[in-house]
């Protein structure tokens, strides 16, 4: 399988973004814990041993932490830096490092939508989680930064007469769910939800990015430096397009949910095709006007 993304040169930039904090910066990370404590306390059962994937941040752990349903939490990271000194299993990317059925609980917050091999990646969760384990992830998905890529497009093109990409390639929610599926996992969902930041200027939210340590890692990006004149153009464009009545600009950020159990019989099944005890004719004829 061709690769997309540099992971090298991502961890660098989140290693970057580490080593100068800018304070704010984390509300996408912040925003997306918030989500999976809702979303976990929605769940009315506990866990014994879980584990948080490549979240960057301990936010994930401490959600878990906090909901009072989980015994044992293991942070895994793909780089030292990230646990800060805490403990923890440091991995390649796209590794899961624990043996088969010995999780019953999985969470992975905002690194999915930079690994390679998204499809292996969530075999490995199926593996490691023990039956009627649950996987919770969140991704970043397709409308994540779309006015930011038309934009740079467009000014590439009109300076430059052609453009390479300087974005990420994201996930669409309909592919998410298959790709649940794929993976073995059943009672697959899969939905969005979409944030929508303002700022200044295409100046304000680049600096949010790198911030974040989300400038682009990917392998066939732009080779064309990205010069004064490009961005300048780029910002105009941005402002014509996508400001409020007040000139700030808008940028999304579209979040893709995931969430499935490892097989177990105890959950329900959906009906075999033919086997209802009711037909519908029956009941629509039951339901019409007496």
């Amino acid at each position: 399988m061709q690769s997309l993304i540099d992971t090298e040169l991502w961890l660098a930039h989140k290693r970057r973004a580490l080593a100068r904090p800018v304070e704010g910066a984390d509300f996408l990370m912040r925003r997306t814990a918030d989500d999976l404590a809702d979303r976990l306390g929605a769940v009315e059962r506990r866990f014994g041993k879980a584990a948080t994937l490549f979240c960057q941040t301990p936010a994930a752990a401490e959600v878990l932490a906090a909901s009072g349903k989980v015994t044992e939490i293991v942070r895994v990271e793909a780089d030292g830096t990230f646990l800060a000194g805490a403990a923890g299993i440091v991995t390649p990317p796209e590794t899961v490092p624990f043996e088969a059925e010995s999780l019953d609980l999985v969470v992975s917050l905002l690194s999915l939508q930079a690994m390679n091999d998204i499809p292996g990646v969530l075999a490995q969760i199926r593996r490691v989680l023990k039956p009627d384990g649950l996987f919770l992830g969140a991704l970043a998905g397709t409308g994540t930064l779309a006015e930011l890529r038309e934009s740079l497009l467009a000014a590439e093109t009109e300076l430059y007469g052609g453009a390479g990409p300087r974005v990420l390639p994201f996930t669409d929610v309909r592919d998410a769910g298959a790709l649940l599926q794929r993976a073995g996992l059943a009672l697959p969902v899969a939905d969005v939800e979409t944030v929508t930041v303002r700022y200044d200027s295409l100046f304000d939210l680049a600096a949010d990015l790198r911030a974040m340590g989300e400038t682009s890692p990917l392998i066939d990006r732009s080779r064309r430096p990205g010069t004064r004149r490009l961005f300048a153009r780029a910002a105009e464009i941005y402002a014509e397009r996508f400001s409020d009545p007040d000139g700030r600009v808008r940028a999304s950020f579209s979040i893709v949910w995931m969430s499935g159990w490892a097989p177990d019989a105890s959950q329900q099944k959906p009906l075999k095709p033919g086997s209802a005890k009711v037909s519908l004719k029956s009941v629509l004829e039951d339901s019409g006007p007496s």
